[in-house]
């Protein structure tokens, strides 16, 4: 009977797993109604903010802000990496650090450096590994970011782009479709683009082809573009992290959910391969029985 020991040991191993699998995919539904809810009230205000930014782009003013003013050659780009910091939800990390790879080799094959800002322990991890120049991170974010934790992080990148030290800053980060579909995206955060595919997957134009934009600006055009576009980018920022985690949960909802009927379905075929076992240990110690009392 040591064959049905082994599995009996297997079984109880598998149902342990399965109890804890369970437990994450209930954890992870409780946040993910919490985690939707706050992306879903941010997307509003960055989505106006995000039509402003791209009409004060068009706009004629007598200062330029350097958030508006496209370079004229490209020699070095900046990269925000936004990802999670546990892992256990599928291929969410996976899918956007292909991206990643993907574009990163594109811009080395133009000879482009490229400066990274990780936000998130997955992606820190990766970019460690793939030997890549991280000037700033941000890692433990938690369930529910704050604002003051990005802000330092994306400031470096600000302040190199603002001195010139790269001319183009992309992001990277997984938008939240629904629970069972998320989906991995880039695109060009600086200088303002033309169009800009928002979080909730509209494509957003400038509206040039409406006329020209322009602004009374009280008190100063400087002063305000300066506020105005930081104030842009912190909450794009704030909103694509509030988009990872909802897909996080959602991911890990899913996944979870899955291992445990996977589980189960484990646990079926090997108890089942217990009873084969056991009944065929008991079919020979009968034979045995009956062999002896026959000899006798």
């Amino acid at each position: 009977m040591a064959g049905s020991k082994e599995i009996r040991n297997k079984i109880k191993s598998v149902q342990s797993t399965r109890k804890i699998t369970k437990a994450m995919e209930m954890v992870a539904a409780a946040k993910m109604k919490k985690a939707q809810d706050r992306m879903r009230s941010s997307r509003p205000y960055v989505l106006r903010a995000l039509q402003i930014a791209m009409h004060m782009a068009q706009a004629n003013t007598e200062y330029k802000h350097p958030f508006l003013a496209k370079r004229d050659t490209v020699k070095r780009v900046g990269a925000i990496v936004v990802t999670t910091d546990k892992g256990l939800c599928g291929g969410l990390n996976t899918n956007v650090l292909r991206l990643v790879m993907q574009q990163h080799k594109e811009w080395r094959a133009k000879g482009l450096e490229v400066d990274y800002v990780a936000l998130g322990n997955k992606g820190l991890g990766f970019l460690n590994r793939l030997g890549a120049n991280i000037v700033a991170e941000a890692v433990q974010l938690g369930d529910r970011p704050r604002l003051d934790r990005l802000v330092g992080p994306v400031k470096v990148m600000l302040d190199k782009y603002i001195d010139g030290q790269i001319d183009e800053v992309h992001i990277f980060f997984t938008t939240f479709i629904n629970t069972m579909k998320q989906e991995p995206r880039n695109g060009t955060m600086l200088p303002i683009p033309d169009q800009f595919r928002s979080p909730a997957g509209e494509v957003f134009a400038s509206d040039a082809q409406t006329g020209p934009w322009d602004y009374i600006y009280e008190p100063e055009a400087k002063l305000l573009l300066d506020a105005v576009l930081r104030r842009y980018v912190e909450a794009l920022i704030y909103q694509m992290v509030n988009e990872n985690i909802a897909s996080e949960m959602s991911a890990r909802m899913v996944a979870m959910k899955a291992a445990t009927d996977n589980a189960g379905t484990i646990i079926n075929e090997l108890q089942l391969i217990y009873n084969k076992t056991r009944q065929a240990a008991i079919t020979k110690e009968l034979a045995e029985i009956v062999g002896g009392a026959a000899a006798v």
